[in-house]
């Protein structure tokens, strides 16, 4: 069914499109404009005809503003049902208007929280009464009334007016008030888990009530294989949060929901390194990774860790892209089939080179990469979900304690240390080997350790010799240090912990190993 908007309540925070949906409102449709405080004032600083609330409730705002749309005026004019005649007759008697479209934008208050140095009282002043309870009344009544809490939706419902003779169907208003719900229960969630933190009533980081809101941010084409259906959801990052959900796509075909995963796998890890550092991806495990003093470098070395493995994988790079490294990656003579490829930016130069290279490689750009990930990490099980804290921060190289005769020297403590943080981001069982900030081997998922480093030296072959060799969990046997030394490892780094750990470093000081503990596990199932 169509309902004419004749009038309209506005009260917003943010106020962006706010005059241009307003001056449409009103010299295309006609419609009266009530509004609150600043939002009245930026209205009629337009020079728009507008109601200040207060002409309809009789009352001034009060209380510094915690009071002004709280009054039956305004709430009997969003709640009436228009086609029940004592609803109707009860407005008339009492000289109340009807209202037919509400739009409000709540006070800031996760900006606000996510302030450094916010404090209690100015978090508590931005949690908004009077709009959640105007947004709910619309809601409510949506068979009769209008909500829109969103000002990316100005557009849209002007749209829908001009196609309708300035009437919305029951459908859009259905729509816009599924929207305005799920508004209200993201912005109460985000209160309930604040005052949780400051009553202490709960582990801050998980706690007891769980709930997560997302939006549909696309379709994909089907998820790991073909007969599943898929899409990506947004967990409404900040805007300058780097990462795959905010990544701007420039160039290629759309991306899979296998891309996204291998995307988000190896843009984490080169965002451990402050070099100019090329990862390479595959099956969401890092078959290749560099550090060098140049981008390009990085990427040489990143992708001769193992060409075979990299050929359909996902490149990032932790620095912008320059024409130098396109070109590498371009290459005719190497043939590279590259499925996507993600950077904080592109030279000019670069991108357009990228650009042309093959229509359906994709480029994705995610801004600098600052600080690691954020949130929580979740994993679905059949009937639950399991929620930790991400796997960031843990390591602290200075506590790392050499356990063997030999300490390693200076050229093997450069590499242990970047086989380590390569080694936190290989599915587990994970044994990573590396030639200085190069890895030339991965073993990954694995039921045994030993078969891991086995599956790594194979993938080294000659390159093992003068490797060093990284372990996310402890070596369970002595076997291990052997199939290690066989192939020509020189050092090892783990987390130790084995009940065993004694017969793992005598055979590391028999054979003339260097082994250091880190005391931190990094198990990714």
């Amino acid at each position: 069914m169509l309902r004419p908007i004749r009038r309209a309540l506005l009260s917003v925070s943010d106020k962006t499109g706010l005059v241009d949906f307003a001056r449409e409102l009103v010299t295309k449709y006609g419609v009266e404009l009530i509004a609150t405080g600043g939002t009245r004032k930026a209205i009629a600083d337009a020079g728009l005809p507008v109601k200040d609330i207060a002409e309809i409730t009789k009352f001034p705002e009060m209380l510094d503003g915690r009071v002004k749309s709280l009054h039956p005026a305004i709430f009997a004019g969003l709640l009436a049902k228009r086609d029940k005649a004592d609803h109707m007759a009860t407005l008339v008697e009492h000289g109340l208007p009807e209202i037919d479209l509400v739009v409000c934008n709540l006070y800031p208050f996760e900006q606000t929280i996510a302030r450094p140095g916010v404090t209690e009282a100015e978090a508590i002043e931005n949690i908004d009464i009077g709009g959640p309870c105007m947004v709910r009344a619309a809601a409510k009544n949506f068979e009769s009334v209008a909500i829109v809490v969103n000002s990316d939706d100005y557009g849209y419902v002007l749209g829908i007016l001009a196609g309708n003779n300035g009437m919305l169907p029951r459908e859009v208003r259905q729509s816009l008030a599924a929207s305005a719900f799920r508004e209200i229960a993201r912005y109460d969630r985000a209160i309930a888990t604040y005052f949780n933190k400051l009553a202490k009533l709960e582990n801050p980081d998980l706690p007891g009530y769980f709930a997560v809101e997302m939006t549909k941010k696309q379709d994909l084409r089907y998820g790991e294989n073909p007969h599943q259906k898929a899409a990506f959801y947004d967990e409404h990052p900040t805007p300058n949060r780097p990462c795959v959900s905010t990544a701007q796509q420039l160039h290629g075909k759309e991306l899979s929901y296998n891309n996204i995963l291998d995307l988000d796998s190896a843009l984490n890890l080169a965002r451990e390194f402050a070099g100019p550092t090329c990862i390479v991806v595959k099956h969401n495990n890092p078959c290749g990774a560099a550090t060098a003093s140049t981008l390009v470098e990085s990427f040489n070395r990143a992708w001769d860790g193992d060409p075979l493995s990299a050929f359909g994988g996902i490149i990032a790079f932790n620095q912008p892209v320059d024409a130098d490294t396109a070109s590498a990656i371009m290459d005719p003579k190497a043939k590279r089939f590259i499925e996507c490829v993600i950077a904080p930016d592109y030279e000019p130069h670069a991108l357009d080179a990228l650009k042309g290279w093959k229509e359906n490689v994709r480029l994705l750009k995610t801004g600098p990469l600052t600080g690691g990930p954020q949130g929580l990490d979740y994993r679905r099980v059949d009937g639950g979900l399991l929620v930790q804290t991400r796997d960031y921060g843990a390591d602290k190289p200075d506590d790392w304690k050499v356990v063997t005769k030999r300490k390693p020297t200076e050229a093997e403590n450069h590499a242990l240390h970047f086989a380590w943080f390569v080694c936190k981001h290989v599915k587990s069982n994970a044994i990573v080997l590396g030639q200085g900030t190069q890895i030339v081997g991965v073993g990954a998922g694995q039921m045994s350790r030993v078969m891991s480093v086995e599956i790594a030296v194979k993938k080294a072959g000659d390159k093992s010799k003068g490797s060093v060799l990284a372990s996310d969990a402890f070596f369970p046997f002595p076997d291990n240090v052997h199939a290690a030394a066989a192939a020509g490892v020189t050092a090892i780094i783990q987390p130790g912990g084995s009940v065993k750990d004694k017969d793992s470093i005598a055979a590391c000081d028999e054979l003339g190993i260097a082994m250091m503990f880190t005391g931190v596990r990094h198990f990714r199932h």
